[in-house]
């Protein structure tokens, strides 16, 4: 767990850890050998993406596992005045979601530079088809070149794609990061995401068990536009829903009906009368008019997978 809230400065400014606080990147020397060959060969990866060794690297920063374990093995290989996470910030962005990635970057001892982002604006984004993460990642990557690099001397950005992620066939993020020149070492190294959580356990990271959490933008149906409103209902119910200890869970956004994804061991509690009762009188409050509990489980990619496999034949 993360025992201590950061402070989060203003939008386009750089927050930089309390020097008084003890962090990670001061006791991350031992690693098992498999592992520190892992994490030296995403280093090597690192310093050879970064134009003549010079300038910052910007990492694209979630507060997930996968770019959390890249914040510090880019703090590892490049040291901390040489890296700065950036998070995009948008209504698609949980609260809870930003202040956690603001605790992990302070436990590495990593400064944070905040971007607001404007997907919202881009009709395109709106149409909600399975090419909207190209169109946020997009975004994303055009802000950190035009509004960051200058400001904070960023010479390269790195993002945290692993090799289980190049695999997959739903990961239109994957092509904006190419066109925009975005390094991914985890993936170029070959660390899947089981070695991604064996590495960030290793090195103490407090998100290395941490749950997947996609944007909101991801529980609202294809083709379904995507607004602020219903992502405000998303990131209301899905924090009702773990206020009453279902760490892991997704709202999937269907008009009227709130559809809540468990993880496997949560299902039979979520059918207990009392938490049935508190899951609907949560949902009411978020504004849908009936709250079903998918007895599939949490289902990665639900909405994504079945139109790219359909159009891949």
């Amino acid at each position: 767990m993360i025992d201590r809230r950061t402070a989060i400065g203003k939008t386009g400014d750089m927050t930089t850890p309390d020097p008084s606080v003890e962090v990670w990147g001061q006791r991350n020397d031992a690693l098992p050998p498999h592992l520190a060959a892992r994490a030296d060969a995403v280093g090597e990866r690192l310093r050879a993406g970064m134009p003549s060794g010079q300038g910052r690297l910007g990492v694209a920063f979630s507060g997930g596992v996968d770019s959390g374990l890249l914040l510090a093995l880019a703090v590892r290989a490049l040291g901390t005045p040489r890296v700065v996470a950036v998070i995009g910030v948008s209504p698609s962005l949980a609260a809870d979601e930003r202040r956690g990635a603001h605790d992990v970057a302070a436990h590495i001892g990593a400064s944070v530079v905040e971007v607001a982002t404007h997907e919202g604006d881009n009709p395109a984004y709106r149409a909600n088809g399975p090419d909207r993460c190209f169109h946020c990642k997009d975004e994303l990557f055009t802000r950190i070149s035009d509004d960051v690099a200058r400001a904070h001397g960023l010479t390269a950005v790195a993002y945290g794609e692993n090799a289980d992620d190049a695999r997959r066939p739903d990961r239109p993020g994957s092509r904006a990061a190419t066109e925009h020149g975005v390094l991914r070492p985890l993936a170029d190294a070959g660390l899947t995401k089981a070695d991604v959580r064996a590495l960030a356990r290793a090195l103490g990271l407090p998100n290395a068990d941490k749950p997947a959490a996609p944007c909101l933008a991801s529980r609202i149906p294809h083709f379904s536009v995507v607004d602020p409103a219903k992502l405000a209902q998303v990131e209301q119910l899905e924090a009702a829903v773990r206020s009453l200890g279902f760490d892991d869970c997704r709202v999937r956004h269907h008009d009227q009906v709130a559809r809540i994804e468990l993880s496997e061991p949560d299902l039979a509690r979520s059918m207990a009368a009392p938490v049935r009762a508190a899951l609907h009188e949560a949902g009411r409050a978020a504004g849908f008019a009936f709250v079903a509990v998918d007895v599939s489980g949490i289902q990665s990619g639900a909405f994504t997978l079945p139109l790219v496999q359909v159009t891949r034949g």
